[in-house]
C-alpha cells in the first residue's frame, strides 16, 4: 500500500529514504537489546551455575508448591521454572522465553503429558504471560535508546498492571484447575 501510495504521490524517494533510516534503526536497536539480553543471560547462567537458582528457588517454594501441585521440587521442572519466573521478574523477557521453554518440556516429561497441557503447563502460561517485572531491563533499555531521561518512571505503572494481570491469570487458572480436578474423581 505504501509503494502504491508514494507512486501516485509522487513521493518514492521519502518513501526510500524512510525504509533505509528505519533499517538502521532496528540494526541499532536490535544490538542495543542484543547486549542487554547477552548481559543478563550470562547473569542467569552464572547464578544457576554458582547454586544461586537453588537459594532463590528455596525462597520462591512454599509459593510455588501452592501454584504447581504435584512437581517434584529438586527436579528438573521445578529448577526450570525458578529460573525463568526469576527472568520474567528481572524483566528479561527475551532472556525468559529459552528457560520458559525448557520448564514447558521438563514439565510435560515429569507430568506425562501426552500432547495436551496439564494445569501445571497452564499456569506456567499465564504466569508468564502476566509478566511481573520487578526491574523492567527490557523497556528501561528501549527507553533509554530512544532519549528518555528517566528510562524507569513507567515503573509503578509496570508494577500495577503486571500484578493485576497475576492475580487474575492465576486465581482463575486455579479455581479451573480445582472444578476440573473435581469433575475427574466424580
Amino acid at each position: 500500500m505504501s509503494l502504491i501510495f508514494s507512486a501516485v504521490n509522487g513521493s518514492a524517494e521519502r518513501l526510500s529514504n524512510t525504509i533505509l533510516s528505519a533499517c538502521e534503526d532496528a540494526v541499532k536497536l536490535t544490538l542495543t537489546l542484543l547486549g542487554t539480553m547477552a548481559f543478563w543471560g550470562g547473569i542467569m547462567r552464572v547464578a544457576e551455575k554458582s547454586g544461586l537458582v537453588r537459594k532463590i528457588s528455596a525462597l520462591f517454594r512454599p509459593f510455588l508448591k501452592v501454584l504447581f501441585k504435584g512437581i517434584n521440587e529438586s527436579g528438573e521442572a521445578f529448577s526450570a521454572i525458578v529460573m525463568n519466573i526469576t527472568a520474567n521478574l528481572m524483566g528479561l523477557g527475551n532472556a525468559a522465553t529459552p528457560l520458559g521453554i525448557k520448564a514447558m518440556k521438563a514439565l510435560a516429561e515429569e507430568e506425562h503429558s501426552k500432547g495436551t497441557a496439564t494445569g501445571n503447563m497452564i499456569m506456567l502460561v499465564v504466569i508468564n504471560t502476566a509478566s511481573l517485572q520487578l526491574l523492567p531491563t527490557t523497556v528501561a533499555t528501549l527507553r533509554l535508546s530512544h532519549g528518555s531521561s528517566a528510562p524507569l518512571d513507567v515503573l509503578p505503572a509496570i508494577l500495577f498492571s503486571a500484578a493485576c494481570a497475576l492475580t487474575v491469570g492465576v486465581t482463575l487458572t486455579l479455581t479451573i484447575n480445582g472444578i476440573s480436578t473435581r469433575k475427574g474423581r466424580g
